[in-house]
């Protein structure tokens, strides 16, 4: 726990930080478009990394029928299990390695890991395959230099988050297969996040009748009745933004409806139409409360087109994290390493975002986000073209995870 003890561990990660970016590049080499949510060669490709630096690592295959049943295609999570000595803590570090598609207008190859200007480019580079990279070399460092007496660490490499985590480390914790005292989830460097929105997904399918456009009297028109609910549903977003959060990183709620679907042609009235819709909850909200008054919103404008049914699905439901108590050391070590080594304060906020780590603390795990990139999610072109994440970043938080396990498991 001396200085000179960090000023070591620093000098690993810096002796091996061009192997580190060099793992960081074969990692966003292999897509892990969610969807289609075929991940488990990813898994495989990491499982051999792992092992080219004397890593084990446990491989856990998701049952096909759940993974399917989920809408995904193939699901291998990943545990590094390293036990140092009876007694201590259990710390786990989760990042997840699926991510959405990349889209439309990127200037890199979004599966090249090109380093251009001090920032790697690649999808997943800061959210989250970043940190397989910072949590595994800070692993790495901490062996090297200090390895503890005591304790337990574990690195869980998952892939379910886009699709809401419980195929991921909810199935992890279910089965079982990992059960820490207290954990950290990737996120960014410049603060650390201990609350975060929760989010509800609806997939609202319109039916009307179809008929042929030259006669539309004959037919119902489903894409009319849904621009009606789509209607009051932005109506009743606009009313969100008068509810504030006390959680500061938080605002307000808010909606989106992110896929439209429907119609068979251009001269035919529509008989269906479909939309997939995100609701974003502050910590305050009550998520029954919410999808309740919001099935109840569509079933009214509905209500008011003749002909019309509607269907709702839930097809994702992530509660919101509010921070427990036990989480004090995991932030106070961040705060004081990251003040350290990127000569700023780090303040403990909440996040607009939703994460996995949501599932631990609903098992009373304390557990925050702390990880590799930028001050905000605009900034890493997460979820857009371009995303990119700024090696320096990454070296410094390789850092500041490697000097906070020591304390912990000390």
């Amino acid at each position: 726990m001396t200085i000179p003890t960090y000023t070591q561990l620093d000098a690993w990660i810096d002796a091996h930080f061009d192997e580190q970016v060099r793992f960081l590049q074969a990692l966003i080499r292999v897509p892990t478009d969610t969807p289609p949510g075929n991940n488990a060669p990813h898994a495989e490709r990491t499982f051999e990394l792992l092992q080219a630096m004397g890593i084990e690592a446990e491989k856990h295959a998701v049952p096909a029928t759940e993974v399917q049943a989920a809408g995904l295609q193939s699901i291998t999570n990943l545990i590094v299990r390293h036990r140092y000595g009876a007694g201590g803590k259990t710390i786990a570090l989760n990042a997840h390695g699926d991510v959405v598609p990349p889209g439309e207008g990127w200037t890199h190859d979004p599966y090249g890991g090109e380093i251009e200007d001090g920032k790697i480019y690649g999808r997943a580079s800061a959210v989250s395959k970043g940190d397989f990279s910072t949590f595994t070399f800070a692993m790495r460092a901490l062996e090297a230099v200090c390895k503890p007496q005591k304790g337990q660490l574990e690195l869980l490499f998952t892939y379910d988050e886009e699709f809401g985590g419980e195929l991921g480390p909810g199935w992890l914790l279910k089965n079982k297969l990992t059960q820490p005292d207290l954990m950290i989830a990737a996120g960014f460097c410049y603060e650390v996040v201990t609350a975060h929105n929760g989010c509800l997904q609806l997939e609202v399918t319109v039916h009307g009748q179809m008929a042929h456009a030259a006669i539309p009297e004959s037919g119902v028109d489903a894409l009319q009745a849904a621009v009606q609910i789509l209607n009051a549903l932005y109506a009743q977003n606009t009313l969100y933004q008068s509810v504030s959060s006390r959680v500061p990183g938080i605002h307000h709620p808010y909606l989106n409806v992110g896929l439209i679907s429907g119609g068979t042609n251009t001269n035919v009235v529509p008989g269906k139409v479909s939309f997939k819709l995100d609701r974003r909850m502050i910590p305050e909200e009550n998520a029954a409360e919410v999808e309740a008054t919001l099935r109840s919103l569509i079933a009214q404008a509905a209500a008011r087109q003749p002909g019309i049914t509607v269907d709702v699905k839930r097809i994702l439901l992530a509660h919101a994290m509010q921070p427990l108590p036990g989480n004090q050391p995991l932030v106070e070590a961040i705060q004081k390493h990251g003040k350290t080594i990127f000569g700023e304060d780090i303040p403990a906020m909440g996040t607009p975002l939703y994460t996995d780590v949501r599932l631990f603390a609903q098992r009373g795990i304390p557990g925050v986000v702390y990880g590799a990139g930028p001050r905000t999610v605009l900034e890493s072109h997460a979820k857009r073209a371009d995303e990119r994440l700024d090696l320096q970043d990454l070296r410094r938080a390789t850092q500041v995870i490697a000097r906070s396990l020591h304390d912990l498991l000390s």
